[in-house]
């Protein structure tokens, strides 16, 4: 989900510049200024009580906007057809700050980005002022904008630094024509997109190209790569505790007990703590592993991005570790074509629940790996990408 925050003075554009987010990204609106505004239209209770409070020009209390807010948020997870959640005019103090990240924590979620639109101060009056010719608003006069200001300098200004310490404030112009701020702002998002953290998992069965894909991914992306058979490799080459346990498992060509490959996987996030993010592959192979991996990486408070699986003829998986055997980057399980069928079958007795497992987080996806080594990577990465977009 693309969940962002809208940041601006009052009269900064944030409303116009909503709409177009919307429509491009296929988001949740939530405008706290309009919503109460449409509560005291209808007269309800919760306008009623809100209703003096925007007419002086002063912040609406946050358990009033907490109802609000978690009433629609209820609603987006019930439809569950929006690619997110738009925030305008909240946060607008740091305590709703805080309010916001409990939210988000509850649903599962996080915020990607606050996009704070910056205008000079003589500018935004100019624009208030017009917009009270237009537009009739109440709180659009000269007295309420004065306060309004006060009101945002003294308690919002501090929301920036907020978010500039957990590294995820924007600050983009907002002068200049609709389109051009628009462009600004989807912009920062791209870029903010290409930087935040992902976990991305590649699946699929021995010989589907896995190990020469996740290498040129973690390149690209930027990502830790994290070969758990590579991994054991090492530990029987080197002769490591480890490694002695490992080594009968993998010549038979079975998964190595769950135990030990926990320990190394956390063992190379540990090693890793300034990573952007992961590329596993080989793990999960098993639906008992799928949950395995949702625990490794809650201990880092981060979670998979998505799984994309190498869809490959089973014959032309054999014939490639057939080839791969003839080479200096063979396996110890290359060797034995019993092994080979061995591996295959026991992929595809696990294969239906994993892919069932993460289709159920709507995290599953799947690219043809039957083609060329450059066609198959290029369509990863708009696998990825478009998989960035909805995570």
């Amino acid at each position: 989900m693309l969940n962002i925050a809208l940041f601006g003075a009052p009269g900064a554009g944030k409303g116009t510049q909503s709409k177009m987010l919307i429509e491009k990204y296929h988001l949740t609106y939530i405008a706290t200024g309009d919503i109460l505004r449409q509560e005291i239209a209808a007269q309800t209770e919760l306008g009623k009580q809100a209703k003096d409070v925007i007419n002086r020009g002063e912040l609406v209390p946050d358990e009033l906007i907490v109802q609000i807010i978690e009433k629609i948020i209820e609603k987006d997870e019930q439809s569950n057809t929006t690619g997110g959640i738009l925030f305008d005019g909240f946060p607008r103090t740091v305590v709703q700050a805080y309010i916001l990240d409990g939210l988000m924590h509850r649903l599962n979620r996080s915020l990607l980005c606050m996009l704070s639109l910056n205008v000079p101060k003589d500018e935004l009056v100019h624009r208030m002022l017009e917009r009270a010719k237009t537009e009739n608003r109440s709180d659009d006069n000269e007295e309420v904008i004065k306060k309004r200001f006060n009101e945002y300098y003294n308690k919002t200004i501090p929301v920036a630094a907020f978010y500039e310490e957990k590294g995820i404030y924007c600050p983009v112009d907002g002068i200049g024509s609709v389109e051009e701020v628009f462009h600004r702002l989807t912009t920062k998002i791209e870029e903010t997109l290409q930087l935040a953290y992902r976990n991305i998992l590649l699946y699929g069965a021995p010989g589907a190209g896995k190990g020469t894909q996740a290498k040129m991914l973690a390149e690209k992306y930027n990502l830790v790569y994290i070969s758990t058979g590579a991994i054991i490799r090492e530990e029987i080459a080197n002769q490591t505790e480890y490694g002695i346990k490992c080594k009968h498992f993998v010549e038979a060509g079975d998964n190595v007990p769950d135990d030990i490959a926990i320990s190394l996987i956390e063992r190379k996030i540990e090693e890793n703590q300034n990573a952007q993010g992961f590329i596993f592959k080989g793990y999960p192979s098993s639906y008992v592993q799928a949950y395995i991996m949702d625990g490794i990486l809650d201990r880092i408070h981060s979670s998979v991005t998505c799984i994309i699986e190498l869809k490959a003829n089973p014959i032309r998986c054999i014939k490639r570790l057939n080839d791969r055997n003839k080479t200096n980057k063979r396996r110890i399980y290359d060797r034995d074509p019993d092994v080979i069928i061995h591996r295959l079958e026991n992929f595809e007795k696990s294969a239906g629940k994993v892919r069932a497992y993460y289709q159920n987080k709507n995290k599953y996806y799947c690219v043809d790996a039957e083609q060329g080594v450059e066609v198959v990577f290029d369509n990863l990465c708009s696998t990825i990408d478009e998989a960035l977009r909805k995570s």
